[in-house]
C-alpha cells in the first residue's frame, strides 16, 4: 500500500511539474499572430498570471490541429525601395506568388510609381505607419497619428482595402495601449507565426533552412523588402512549401478563410 501511495504521489508531482513548466516557459511565448478589433488586448498579450493562464488554456483546448489548412502568407515589411523592391516583385511574379507588403507611408510617398507597381503585380498593400517609429515609445495620440497618416498617404497612391484594415507595428514593437489604439481604429493587428530572421545578415540558405524548420499551418512569415538574400531564398522556399502541399495567399485572403484562433494556434508541419 505504501509503495502504491508513493507511486501515485510521484505521478502527481511529475504532472504538476509538467504543468508548471508549460505555464512558466511555454505560455509566455504564446504571442498571437493576429489580434482582431474584438479581442481582449490584455488577455492577448499581457505577461501577468491570469492572461498567461488564459492563453495556455486556449492553446490546450483548441480543436484538432492536424486539420489546419496549409496556407502560407509571405509578408514583406518596409519600403518600397528603388532597387530591392523591383527585384523582389520580379521574383514573386516569376514564382506566381502573391504577397502582402506592409509599406511605410513616407517611403511610398517618395516612390509612388513603385508603390503602384506593388499593387498592379497582384500583391496586397497594408499599413506599416507613416514614419516607422517605435510605437512602444509613442503616446496614444502619436500612435493614432502615425497609423492614420500612413493610411491616408498610401490611400492616395493605391486603393487596396487592406490599407484600412491590416496594420503591423514597426520592428514588432508595441504595448497593450498600442494594441488598443489600433483596435479602436478598426484594424487587424498583424504579427507573424514565424520571424525568418532576414533582418539579420543571413545567407539565402540560412533563411530557407529556418523557414523549413519552423513551418506551421496556417503560416504568416515575416520577411523584409530590402534584403537581397531574401529575394534569392524565395525560389527554394516556394518550391519546398508547394511540394509539402501549401498554397500561397495574402494575409487578407488568409483571414477570410481561417479563423484568427487557428492562425494564433497553428499546427507544426514538416516541409
Amino acid at each position: 500500500m505504501r509503495n502504491r501511495i508513493l507511486a501515485i504521489a510521484a505521478i502527481v508531482v511529475l504532472g504538476l511539474a509538467y504543468v508548471g513548466w508549460r505555464f512558466f516557459l511555454h505560455s509566455t511565448h504564446l504571442t498571437p499572430a493576429i489580434i482582431t478589433p474584438q479581442m481582449n488586448a490584455h488577455e492577448a498579450i499581457s505577461p501577468d498570471f491570469h492572461a498567461r493562464l488564459s492563453r495556455l488554456l486556449n492553446e490546450q483546448n483548441g480543436d484538432d490541429r492536424s486539420h489546419r489548412p496549409k496556407l502560407i502568407a509571405l509578408t514583406f515589411d518596409d519600403g518600397p525601395y528603388p532597387i530591392f523592391t523591383p527585384l523582389l516583385l520580379e521574383q514573386l511574379h516569376r514564382l506566381g506568388v502573391p504577397a502582402t507588403f506592409f509599406l511605410i507611408g513616407r517611403d511610398a510617398e517618395q516612390w509612388p510609381e513603385l508603390t503602384q507597381r506593388v499593387e498592379s503585380n497582384g500583391n496586397e498593400i497594408a499599413n506599416h505607419t507613416y514614419s516607422h517609429p517605435n510605437l512602444d515609445q509613442e503616446s496614444d495620440a502619436q500612435v493614432r497619428e502615425e497609423i492614420l497618416l500612413g493610411r491616408d498617404t498610401l490611400w492616395k497612391l493605391v486603393r487596396d482595402p487592406a490599407i484600412r484594415v491590416l496594420m503591423r507595428p514597426p520592428h514588432g514593437r508595441y504595448t497593450e495601449a498600442t494594441v488598443r489604439v489600433v483596435q479602436k481604429l478598426g484594424y487587424q493587428f498583424v504579427l507573424w507565426t514565424d520571424d525568418s530572421g532576414d533582418w539579420r545578415t543571413l545567407t539565402p540558405q540560412e533563411i530557407e533552412n529556418h523557414l523549413r524548420a519552423h513551418a506551421t499551418a496556417p503560416e504568416i512569415v515575416l520577411l523584409h523588402s530590402g534584403k537581397l538574400a531574401t529575394v534569392e531564398a524565395l525560389p527554394g522556399v516556394v518550391a519546398r512549401f508547394r511540394a509539402a502541399g501549401y498554397r500561397f495567399v495574402t494575409v487578407g485572403e488568409l483571414l477570410g478563410r481561417v479563423p484568427a484562433d487557428q492562425i494564433n494556434h497553428p499546427a507544426k508541419h514538416a516541409v
